[in-house]
């Protein structure tokens, strides 16, 4: 008789969560220790983490542990490996939420804008165009923490993911990553070429795209024009996650969008609380059945790149 498989929370699990101490990572770390996931909860402010960890506490939860982590530094990710590899020997779950928008918004914009359009979030280039400002540092920063500083954390915590019997890999993304909002055609194939996508074609575009940024040939080279840098780190992102996928087939790895979630990212619009929005990521990063890996998904379900 064959042996079944025995349910993801039926042993005891570790996860790591970058960007815990607020919004949807908050969330996300409150619903996994809810499950009696035991919660490394990061943070780059440490004042803000500690207020986090006591939130969580205060719900009733002592299963989360603070530690400090600035994804967009990675000198302060050894600390984290060596403090979480001594505590715990391994981890099971590392959800990478935190992220920036990488522009300048003007909230009472946003929110007009967001009003404007029934509430829901602004896609179009029109009403983006009123309410961001970018800027060749601010992309520089968003990239760095939204496409490489989850890269980083990646390479860094796979040794302690591996020695899981079930490892999940959960990078919280965007619709405005999907290749819909890519004007170049070249840049859409190269992206959604999973037989011939590599991290070296990644980086090289994303090289390029700040060449052209600086020069302001964005629009001419096929680049988004605003929010560019967020839409391109999240393409990115879902790029670097399907080529994991197929390197590292004992690793579950996917991307979602949480949805329209009120938080300061969006000035607190949104059609979502926190806890909705963190949903999502929690039920891919706990569900106990195999696979699929290398997709994206819209909130519950499987979406197009």
């Amino acid at each position: 008789m064959a042996t079944q498989p025995q349910p993801f929370l039926s042993t005891n699990r570790y996860a790591v969560v970058t960007g815990g101490n607020k919004g949807i990572g908050l969330e996300i770390c409150r619903q996994l220790a809810q499950k009696g996931v035991t919660v490394i909860l990061t943070s780059r402010d440490e004042k803000r983490g500690l207020q986090a960890l006591q939130d969580i506490e205060n719900s009733g939860f002592s299963n989360v542990i603070f530690h400090r982590l600035d994804v967009s530094d990675v000198s302060t990710i050894p600390p984290l490996f060596d403090f979480v590899n001594k505590q715990f020997g391994r981890i099971d779950i590392l959800v990478n939420n935190a992220g920036i928008l990488g522009t300048a918004v003007d909230p009472d914009i946003m929110t007009r804008e967001t009003q404007k359009v029934g509430g829901e979030f602004p896609f179009d280039e029109v009403h983006w165009k009123e309410i961001s400002k970018d800027s060749y540092e601010l992309a520089e920063e968003c990239l760095r923490t939204n496409y490489y500083g989850a890269k980083a954390m990646i390479e860094a915590f796979l040794p302690l993911l591996q020695l899981s019997t079930s490892p999940r890999i959960v990078n919280v993304s965007s619709t405005l990553g999907t290749l819909q909002f890519i004007p170049g055609e070249w840049l859409k194939k190269t992206l959604n070429d999973p037989d011939t996508l590599t991290e070296e074609k990644v980086e090289e575009i994303l090289k390029t795209f700040l060449e052209e940024f600086k020069a302001g040939n964005l629009r001419e080279k096929g680049y988004p024009p605003h929010i560019s840098a967020y839409k391109m780190a999240k393409a990115s992102l879902n790029a670097y996650s399907r080529i994991l996928a197929k390197k590292l087939p004992s690793v579950q790895v996917n991307c979602v969008c949480p949805g329209f979630v009120r938080s300061d990212i969006v000035a607190g619009n949104g059609l979502l609380s926190p806890t909705e929005g963190a949903e999502s990521a929690v039920r891919l990063a706990v569900r106990s059945e195999e696979g699929p890996t290398g997709r994206f998904y819209f909130r519950m379900e499987v979406a197009d790149f």
